[in-house]
């Protein structure tokens, strides 16, 4: 956890199952929660880096991809990265479990 970050709770760890992304809305700004199989979570800008645009939440989630629900772009949730050969960037944010509270910073990774 990053020490004198501010950290806000988004939801009960239930609200975050696994393999499926969740929108939240924090300070303006708008934030894709996914959990991957491997019990990980992932903060991610909602907005996909193809030139159209468009919400990363309806993603598929692989390991710790996610692929564009509407470009099939493969991005990396742990660097924001999309992967060859297309090409491009997200923001990510740091996001925790602590007890039963998910947190998020909206410091980025």
């Amino acid at each position: 956890m990053i020490k004198n970050a501010e950290w806000l709770v988004v939801g009960h760890s239930k609200d975050f199952p696994i393999r499926i992304g969740r929108t939240i809305h924090i300070k303006g700004t708008e934030i894709a929660v996914f959990r991957t199989s491997e019990n990980e979570l992932y903060a991610v800008e909602n907005f996909s880096p193809h030139p159209k645009g468009g919400p990363l939440t309806e993603a598929i989630v692989s390991g710790h991809y996610i692929y564009d629900p509407l470009y099939d772009w493969k991005i990396d949730l742990q660097t924001g990265t999309v992967q060859e050969p297309d090409h491009g960037q997200i923001k990510t944010f740091v996001v925790c479990e602590e007890g039963e509270e998910v947190k998020i910073s909206l410091e980025m990774v």
